[in-house]
């Protein structure tokens, strides 16, 4: 049930003074020295002498949240100027005035119209004044006042957060700091209790308690286990009126998880494990999984598995899948079944993090026992050596034995073995090997000197499993024999001045040899025997595998002899010994003063001032582009000055010769016979043109039959064969094509070309029939034959 409390309150304005000067904000002793003011009254509109004591005059308080019907009735403004007759009137301005705060002008009595809450507004300024009616003047200064609003119990706390997260470590000491929360309430707190706060728990406990002042959630049950129990939920209540009876509550849910710690060790779920893997599993080959559980999570669940002790420590590791958590045991050497079958070991997985105040729990680490089998599988054949390297000599006959390769099946069947040589590496087939025992044995002669060392490979097959093999590399050096003789190193062609002195150097020697004997090369040289006695040149070796050649005699004659030839013999001191002739070239020249040769009676060797033969080749190709060029201009010209056959209209005889025939004219008995290119067919049927249309129709003139030509005629009936039948054709006879005049001429040909087919002369009395345009060519012809005939 709410109470409501009203006050009374008079506020007093004295009379003003001229300087309106008397402050309406200030506390004040009594009333002003005139008893006139203005009066602002309560509910009991009683006279309230105030001159006794001190007092706030300028403000007094309202309830808010009022529930009444109508109007709640603030105060009464008076003036000691009304006199009751109407003639004033009350105005109120400021904070809600004529919307919240209503006055009665004439009775000047102040009503709020609807209830006021003090959290949205505490206080109101407001000011009064009285007013002459018909003449607007203020009859009293303007006094301000305020309205307080006086605040009721309204508001529950609220709480800053609807839910709130927190967490807190598991395993916690009682009275660890949880999370804080709080709560406010918008009623006054300088008023009585209706704003303060306390905290209490509804649900939690007993794991949780709360702080009633502060809020402050704590831990309130020792050794609080994630394992157990993760999450709780509190439900925390805050009460004002300082949590008595009648007071308004709200409530918020915290929501706490417990974190996770490293209270508990890797446990494996069994104490034994067993795995298989055949002995072929390369290095690096997983066999199988294992996995310790642990029951915290993140990096407090990490476990490391390591092998401590057992029979495999060398030939198995384990390694941690981050992934997963689990060891994973891999191959960490080749295994044999052969040789061990079992292996046992011990595996231990431990936590790398871990709390030192929980070691009191016990070791953080477990272990269990792994046992590996070995599986037997089919291995191909394995060499005793992983390369074999042999030797032999070059001079080695075929089916020579260089040695062996040896292989064995490692398995327990011991399942015999065969040998091959892989052509793919011995394409020539110099080499060949014996299946059954291995033996390498030469199948082609060597030679050192064309391939120091064969690189070739050996296969190793099963017999009863061809599909196991293994191969070897097989390096074979072909050793050196003294099977090459020395030679000079470079062909030696010198020459001597005529005037040389005796035991003069003329030359220095020297020789190579493709062997290769092991204490070096030792080249001995001599001069052949036949020319050792006689020769005008010595030979002295240097003992250094050089030699020089020496004159013998004071003065040469290059007119008695002109070139001298050398054989000279070159040695080596191996086993066998093997030799060899060169002939050294020696020419005998005219040299100057300073031994530098000048000429020779043969062939000069050196041509200094001489052109050497690119530049020859220039100069000739520079010569028959000149001849060509001069050809070229030449013919042009010759071109140019012929002149043409027609000079004069009137001419007829040269029109005739105007058909540019390039042959020998009618004089020319030797000329190719152009009859031959005359179709039979057109001369026996008479075919006319069908490109031209005839002024007049006249039979064809029948001419002597040419000499046969069978080949031109037969290309010539093949080509019209071969048109006449082609789609593509114009529909005519196209003269240029068979080089052929045509025997359908009204005039047929008037070529002279045609006069070498007859025997005899012919006849132009035709060309009279003509007409009139043919007279002159009729005279003319006509004329020359009466002539002959005369």
């Amino acid at each position: 049930m709410r109470t409501y409390r009203y006050f009374l309150l008079l506020f007093w304005v004295g009379q003003p003074y001229p300087t309106f000067s008397t402050p309406l904000s200030k506390r004040t002793s009594g009333f002003p020295a005139k008893k006139r003011a203005l009066e602002l009254s309560g509910n009991s509109r009683h006279e309230l002498n105030r001159s006794k004591r001190s007092w706030m005059w300028n403000q007094f308080f309202l309830l808010e949240e009022y529930t009444g019907s109508g109007n709640q009735y603030v105060g009464k403004l008076h003036s000691d100027q009304d006199k009751g007759d109407g003639s004033l009137k009350y105005i109120l301005s400021g904070d809600g005035a004529g919307d919240l705060f209503i006055i009665n002008e004439n009775t000047g009595d102040i009503q709020a119209t609807r209830r006021l809450d003090r959290e949205e507004k505490p206080t109101y300024i407001l000011r009064a004044q009285a007013v002459n009616k018909k003449t607007g003047i203020p009859v009293e200064p303007e006094s301000e006042f305020v309205i307080k609003i006086h605040d009721i119990n309204d508001n529950e706390p609220i709480f800053t957060k609807e839910v709130y997260t927190a967490t807190v470590p598991e395993m916690s000491d009682v009275g660890t700091v949880v999370v804080q929360v709080t709560a406010t309430d918008a009623d006054d707190p300088t008023y009585g209790n209706s704003a303060k706060v306390v905290y209490s728990i509804l649900q939690g406990q007993p794991y949780f308690s709360v702080e009633s002042e502060t809020g402050i959630i704590k831990t309130a049950l020792f050794n609080m286990d994630r394992e157990n129990k993760e999450q709780y939920q509190v439900v925390i209540q805050a009460k004002d009126m300082a949590g008595q009876m009648g007071g308004l509550s709200g409530t918020t849910t915290v929501n706490i998880t417990l974190t996770d710690v490293n209270d508990n060790p890797p446990r494996f779920p069994q104490s034994t494990y067993q795995f298989t893997t055949p002995e072929s599993s390369p290095p690096g080959t997983s066999i199988g999984r294992i996995k310790a559980t642990d029951a915290d999570v993140g990096e407090n669940a990490a476990i490391q598995y390591s092998i401590t002790e057992g029979e495999g420590l060398d030939m198995f590791d384990v390694i941690t899948d981050q992934d997963t958590q689990e060891g994973i045991i891999t191959v960490k050497k080749l295994l044999d079944f052969e040789k061990k079958k079992v292996y046992t070991l011990k595996v231990e997985a431990s936590n790398p993090h871990v709390e030192p105040r929980f070691l009191y729990l016990g070791p953080f680490k477990d272990s269990a026992t792994v046992r590996i089998m070995v599986e037997d599988v089919d291995e191909p054949p394995v060499f005793s050596k992983l390369a074999y390297t042999l030797q032999i000599r070059e001079d080695a006959q075929i089916n020579t034995a260089i040695g062996s390769v040896t292989a064995q099946d490692p398995d327990a069947a011991r399942n015999p073995v065969r040998y091959s040589v892989d052509r793919h590496t011995d394409l020539d087939r110099i080499f060949n090997i014996h299946s059954g025992n291995g033996s390498v044995f030469t199948s082609k002669l060597l030679d050192r000197e064309t391939l120091l060392w064969h690189n070739i490979t050996v296969i190793a097959t099963e017999t009863n499993n061809p599909k196991q093999s293994s191969r070897v590399p097989l390096y074979i050096k072909v050793l050196d024999v003294n099977d090459n003789a020395p030679e000079f190193a470079e062909f030696y062609e010198t020459f001597v001045c005529e005037k040389a002195k005796a035991d003069q150097l003329i030359q220095t020697l020297r020789a190579v040899d493709k062997d290769d004997p092991q204490s070096g090369h030792q080249f001995s040289f001599y001069l052949a025997p036949e020319a050792a006695s006689g020769s005008n040149f010595t030979i002295h070796d240097n003992k250094d595998n050089t030699a020089g050649i020496l004159t013998r005699k004071n003065g040469y004659n290059r007119h008695e002899m002109s070139t001298y030839l050398l054989p000279v013999v070159i040695s080596d001191n191996d086993h066998p010994v093997q030799s060899s002739t060169g002939t050294v070239t020696v020419r005998v020249c005219a040299c100057d003063h300073h031994g530098n040769m000048q000429s020779c009676h043969a062939e000069a060797l050196v041509h200094p001032t001489g052109l050497s033969t690119g530049a020859l080749v220039a100069i000739l190709l520079c010569i028959v582009i000149l001849l060509v060029t001069v050809a070229l201009f030449a013919a042009l010209r010759r071109q140019r000055k012929k002149e043409p056959l027609i000079i004069s209209k009137e001419d007829i005889r040269d029109n005739v010769v105007s058909y540019n025939d390039e042959g020998g004219g009618e004089e020319d008995t030797q000329a190719f016979d152009i009859g031959t290119l005359r179709n039979p067919e057109a001369i026996e049927d008479s075919k006319l043109r069908r490109d031209i249309v005839p002024e007049a129709l006249f039979l064809p003139r029948r001419t002597p039959a040419a000499r046969d030509n069978t080949d031109v005629r037969d290309f010539i009936n093949q080509r019209l064969k071969e048109n006449d039948t082609d789609p593509t054709a114009p529909p005519y006879d196209s003269l240029a094509t068979y080089a052929y005049e045509g025997a359908g001429s009204v005039a047929d040909s008037l070529s002279s070309l045609e006069s070498v087919t007859t025997d005899g002369d012919q006849d132009y009395d035709y060309l009279s029939d003509w007409g009139p345009r043919f007279k002159k060519l009729a005279d003319l012809y006509g004329g020359a034959d009466s002539d002959k005939d005369s």
